[in-house]
């Protein structure tokens, strides 16, 4: 049905109209969306799905509504009249040289460089003491900067050849092209529907990859569930691939990985049917016509290999250790019982790599990095001194490497590279980036607050120094809360335009996610999926009583499983905030797993399916199945990709369709709907501005803000 909406000074409680500068009223009619009789039995209970019909996207149909739903949601942006500003602000924090850090692979080094706004980052290559030369320059895979490299450069073992993966319109289906590193021409035929890969190297003669049959109907939404592990010998057609693993009804698995160990001598084959928990299988490559082996014939932990010395087999396993552990095996015996602890499980959750002959432990204290060093016998060296309290990565690199390199970073410093000197621990700033940006003016804190059953979870708040609580500060509540995530301290350039803004930009460690490992996980999935909704509204509740802000001023914001998080609880709980922006999310909870790979994220959700009462729990909760008539919903700006086809825009679209009829009062319902793009890899920065001008852009104007908050930051920096 059409509904009609005026956003007039009326609606905006915190302005009175004569402070208010003359403005222009947005006025929003709906596309109208047609409702089609479709029910589904499930357990004897009839649900109805009358926009079925929208998960067809390949229909002309689906076409026409996404290009009315567009043209109204960016009728409604153009009326914000400081959204050009947020637009123009971003664009100037955003132009900065950023270089990552550098990589050797035979003789060159090689590294990521971004101008500043190029829409996608260019790979150089150096000799020592030479210039830099582009190797690699994306931006010119298409015109308008949606076509992206899908996965980093794969070097085989005398660095003579590379391959690469691209991704068009941010798809989860990849080509994969192989190129000459000398004369950086390609020198065969693209493999492509490749989906879900790594591709690791055997030697110089070959690669192994993984992917699915072409599926029948839409490759943007139709089911693919056996993923299979192939081998493709340099020189030869794909069709000739060798089929390595998952070929047979024995071997189906939603995900099949495959790696190398770094000797060449062994290849390792992970099967799993969903996000957690995998198989380990072995094959070994320097006997001829070798059988693969299994060493775990279950699902119910996850544990791959991390390293090798000969025989010997360094594996990570969180079997019998939640917090994660590494053990050693021989492959002559491989089997569990065998393991013996190397580096033991501790109170803190586990991360690994490997670099320089030394083992780094990575541990998550409270979602903050400690980072351990031990040997190859498992004594340890020394903790790393990082340069703060944030998130440390990287030290990972090849057993001849001299030095190794990490980034850090928390949510007010930027990302900044290290140098790391093994043998004597020290560490030294190899790149800092000349963003336009003082932390000094920032604070970041961790506090703990308590949800709805006793449980603590830690939040991190981050805000300009001096800010007053008075309850009317712009909030945005960011959350994830599943799949074993963590949500560690990460510096981003659009929450330096949002804190800019007088902003809160506050992040709590949900359950569900992986910040105190496996039980923190499991704790937040299936039938236990309401603590995390629980634990999101009580960090809410946290910031409103404490006077960061309040109802008025609040929005909410997730994407992917974190759209289910938004979506769940502004229905739950639509008084609470007064914005929610759902980004990508899974918000049909009775049909999630039909689609794509989606069955694979049964683990953390489970299925209609399953049972009775586990359809009825999730009915419970699925966005799309509680919208209610007659409910005022907050201002809501649902975000997807035509082309996202791992959390399929239909279940946006429909979301959308259900709040559009049934929203009571005057908050706008809206679905910013971005054309060839995918689930968020690989966007443009071009699209990627656009997109958080609009966001930041709908939530500032609906928290009632007529122009910016801090309109001086603008002229400050004007050109």
């Amino acid at each position: 049905m059409k509904q009609l909406l005026k956003i007039s000074c009326l609606a905006v409680l915190f302005f009175s109209c004569e402070q208010e500068p003359e403005k222009k009223e947005i006025i929003v009619t709906y596309p109208e969306t047609q409702q089609k009789e479709v029910v589904d039995t499930y357990f004897d209970t009839e649900v109805k799905d009358p926009y079925r019909w929208l998960e067809d996207d390949r229909s002309e149909e689906t076409g026409a509504w996404v290009k009315e739903q567009n043209k109204t949601t960016f009728g409604y942006l153009d009326g914000i009249p400081f959204r050009e500003a947020l637009k123009k602000r971003y664009t100037q924090l955003m132009n900065y040289e950023k270089i990552g850090a550098p990589f050797k692979e035979g003789e060159y080094e090689y590294f990521y460089k971004n101008d500043g706004l190029q829409n996608q980052y260019v790979i150089y290559r150096q000799k020592d003491g030479g210039d830099p030369e582009v190797f690699l320059d994306p931006n010119k895979f298409s015109k308008d900067g949606t076509v992206s490299m899908g996965s980093g450069l794969n070097f085989s073992d005398n660095k003579k050849i590379v391959a690469y993966s691209i991704s068009e319109g941010g798809s989860d289906w990849r080509k994969v092209i192989i190129m000459d590193v000398a004369s950086k021409k390609v020198i065969e035929d693209t493999l492509v529907d490749i989906k879900f890969s790594g591709i690791s190297w055997k030697e110089n003669d070959g690669f192994y990859y993984s992917s699915y049959d072409k599926p029948k109907g839409s490759e943007l939404s139709a089911k693919t569930d056996q993923h299979k592990l192939y081998y493709h010998k340099l020189g030869t057609s794909q069709k000739d691939d060798q089929l390595i693993y998952g070929g047979t009804p024995e071997e189906k698995h939603r995900y099949i990985g495959g790696s190398v160990t770094e000797d060449g001598n062994y290849l390792f084959i992970y099967p799993r049917t969903s996000t957690s928990g995998t198989k380990m299988l072995m094959k070994d490559l320097t006997k001829p016509n070798s059988k693969i082996v299994t060493i775990l014939d279950n699902t119910d932990t996850d544990s791959y290999v991390i390293e090798n010395v000969g025989s010997k087999l360094y594996i990570m396993t969180n079997m019998n250790a939640p917090n994660q552990k590494i053990v050693t095996v021989d492959a002559s015996n491989p089997a569990p019982e065998n393991w013996v602890d190397f580096i033991p499980e501790t109170e803190n959750v586990l991360s690994p790599s490997t670099g320089s002959g030394y083992f780094f432990a990575e541990y998550m204290v409270d979602a903050v990095s400690k980072v351990l060093q031990y040997d190859y016998n498992g004594k340890l060296v020394r903790e790393v001194k990082l340069p703060g309290v944030g998130s440390a990565g990287g030290f990972g690199g090849d057993k001849e490497d001299k030095i190794l390199y990490y980034s850090f970073s928390n949510y007010k410093t930027p990302g900044t590279t290290y140098t790391y000197n093994p043998k004597d621990g020290t560490s030294k700033v190899y790149r800092r980036p000349g963003i336009d940006f003082n932390p000094d003016e920032y604070e970041s804190k961790q506090v703990f607050y308590t949800s709805k059953d006793g449980t603590k979870v830690p939040m991190i708040i981050t805000h300009k120094k001096g800010l007053k609580m008075d309850g009317k500060n712009p909030t945005i509540l960011y959350g994830y809360g599943g799949f074993n995530v963590s949500l560690t301290p990460s510096f981003s350039v659009s929450n330096v335009v949002w804190m800019e803004q007088g902003g809160i930009y506050a992040v709590p460690n949900l359950r569900g996610g992986g910040e105190y490992g496996k039980k923190w996980h499991n704790a937040g999935t299936k039938m236990q999926k309401q603590n995390v909704f629980d634990d999101f509204i009580a960090a809410a509740e946290y910031l409103i009583a404490e006077k960061y802000t309040s109802s008025d001023f609040l929005a909410i914001r997730g994407g992917s499983n974190g759209g289910l998080l938004v979506g769940a609880t502004m229905t739950q709980r639509p008084d609470l905030m007064k914005v929610a922006l759902p980004a990508v999310g899974v918000l049909d909870m009775l049909r999630y797993h039909t689609f794509t790979a989606g069955a694979g994220w049964a683990y953390d959700y489970g299925t209609a399916q399953d049972s009775k009462e586990m359809f009825d729990y999730l009915k419970g909760y699925s966005p799309v199945h509680n919208v209610k008539e007659g409910v005022e919903y907050p201002a809501t700006m649902v975000t997807t990709g035509d082309h996202d086809d791992r959390v399929v825009p239909a279940h946006s679209f429909k979301f959308a369709a259900e709040l559009q009829a049934k929203q009571a009062g005057n908050n706008p319902t809206l679905i910013r709907i971005e054309t060839d793009a995918g689930h968020g890899a690989g966007t443009p920065i071009s699209k990627t501005i656009e997109q958080y001008a609009d966001i930041f852009g709908f939530t500032l104007y609906n928290m009632g803000y007529k122009e910016l908050p801090n309109k001086a930051i603008l002229e400050k920096f004007k050109d």
